[in-house]
């Protein structure tokens, strides 16, 4: 604001003195033709009058009539020095004055410019002939005072300009102060708005009954509305921040639902699996305690038959065979289970073999994958042992799995799904690969995203990639991409460290 109020003086400033100057030249070239005029208009007056006036005393031989008439035409200062001379070229009469205006009877012809012209008895010079010539008069003039009034002028116009430039800096200063104050509150009230929540700001005061004034009444009406708005952008702020709050409390509790759902499922197939085996066991055993309750009464009565006792010990054998493949049938998958149950619901940090647990996981979920009819390949080296969260594990494989059943596979397919793990250096690199349909360009960006399914009221709730994507990146310290076309299959490829980072339990599931 300063630097404007500065250019705007100096541009007013140095107009007004542009065009006074040019003015003054224009003056000064006048007065300069003018003096010049006067000047020629002298010299010809007086050589006119010195060659009317002269031929009297020249023919008479007066010297001092002469001098007396050159005395008279000494008088305008212009005049320097006068010199007449007979027709000889003898000296008759002369006057001249020096510098301080003083009359000298001697002295030399001065310098500067002069007019000559010849003395005649006759006055009509047009009948002038060479036997009329009696003499000649020469008269000196001095151009000093046309140079004086020249650089008097010039002083009078800078001193003029001087002035009105100190009228016009000091008119300037004070109107623009009048213009600028209210701008300079206005700014500094503008600063404060932006420095400074709005309540903190107080209204300009509205005194002034001029344009700026109007201005101010409406730089505080747009205040008081600022401050509205902000009350009302607090207000909804505060409302979204409960909001966001009561989201992020709902979206855990799905989370937790999601987990415990898919634990449940677990818990569903594996008990229908095991009542197959369970229920074989339960039959042998009724059969081979019918048959030796038979024996036994077979021997009490003491008609005990060899062929009672051969076909015995084959019922023996036979229901002993069941009981055994199907007790260690059941026995295998509650193992299996119980581990994967056991690490799901917990948080607890261990070392685990990679191959051997991707098989129990494996197993869990075979009841699930029997029934769709879906393989599952698993090439994974033995000597891959991780320390993390086998839990969190179990959790990221049994989601891709489950997602793999629910959206890769079309009904009456026989699906394959292929588990590759490696390590590379101190970290592993997974891929969990299906051989189905595939993922749609339009929903290839938004699958990780919370509550984003494609089943949306048949079941799908959109937690189970999100969960896996928050544990491979915020409890694994890895990452997790994924390749798909449709009608091609999807390939998930998760990338995360060997020894997982230490972690807080509240970080599983995001």
């Amino acid at each position: 604001m300063h630097s404007i109020r500065i250019r705007l003086i100096v541009l007013f400033i140095v107009m007004t003195t542009s065009i006074l100057a040019a003015f003054g030249i224009y003056a000064q070239a006048l007065l300069s033709r003018e003096l010049e005029q006067r000047f020629e208009q002298l010299q010809q007056e007086t050589i006119s009058r010195l060659a009317i006036s002269l031929p009297r005393s020249l023919w008479d031989l007066s010297p001092a009539s002469a001098q007396r008439i050159l005395a008279a035409e000494m008088l305008p200062k212009e005049v320097l020095a006068i010199l007449v001379v007979d027709l000889d070229g003898q000296q008759f009469a002369q006057a001249s004055r020096d510098k301080n205006s003083k009359q000298i009877k001697q002295g030399s012809a001065p310098k500067g410019p002069y007019l000559s012209r010849p003395i005649y008895r006759d006055v009509d010079e047009s009948q002038a002939t060479a036997s009329k010539l009696i003499g000649k008069v020469t008269v000196y003039f001095t151009r000093e005072h046309i140079d004086t009034a020249l650089r008097t002028n010039i002083r009078r116009r800078v001193l003029e300009i001087l002035v009105i430039d100190l009228i016009l800096l000091f008119a300037l200063t004070i109107s623009l102060r009048m213009v600028f104050i209210p701008l300079a509150q206005l700014r500094d009230a503008l600063f404060a708005l932006s420095r400074h929540d709005g309540d903190e700001v107080e209204e300009l005061v509205e005194t002034q009954r001029s344009e700026f004034g109007e201005v101010i009444q409406g730089f505080n009406q747009t205040q008081r509305k600022l401050k509205r708005i902000m009350a009302r952008r607090r207000q909804a702020e505060e409302a979204t921040q409960q909001a966001f709050v009561d989201l992020q409390a709902a979206q855990t509790s799905l989370l937790q639902s999601e987990k415990m759902a898919c634990l449940g499922g677990l818990v569903a197939g594996v008990a229908h699996e095991i009542n197959t085996p369970v229920g074989i066991v339960l039959t042998s055993a009724s059969v081979l305690n019918d048959a030796t309750l038979h024996l036994h009464k077979s021997i009490s009565n003491g008609a005990i038959r060899k062929s009672e006792v051969v076909q015995y010990m084959e019922t023996a054998q036979q229901a002993s065979q069941l009981i055994m493949s199907n007790a260690e049938r059941a026995a295998t998958l509650i193992q299996s289970f119980k581990q994967v149950a056991v690490d799901q619901t917990s948080e607890l940090r261990r070392e685990y073999k990679l191959k051997e647990y991707i098989d129990e996981i494996t197993s869990s979920l075979h009841p699930a994958l029997k029934q769709s009819g879906t393989q599952v390949t698993v090439i994974c080296h033995n000597d891959i042992v991780l320390e993390g969260y086998p839990g969190a594990m179990a959790q990221v494989l049994t989601n891709l799995t489950m997602n793999a059943l629910a959206h890769a596979f079309i009904a009456g397919d026989r699906g394959q799904i292929e588990i590759l793990a490696e390590q590379i250096g101190p970290s592993v690199r997974m891929m969990f690969k299906d051989n189905g349909k595939g993922i749609s360009e339009d929903h290839l960006g938004k699958i990780f995203d919370p509550f984003f399914t494609t089943r949306r009221g048949q079941g799908g709730t959109g937690l189970g990639l999100n969960i896996v994507f928050n544990i491979i990146n915020k409890q694994f310290g890895g990452t997790i991409d994924v390749l798909s076309k449709p009608n091609n299959g999807t390939c998930f490829v998760l990338l995360f460290p060997r020894i997982s980072p230490l972690a807080e339990p509240e970080s599983v599931g995001g």
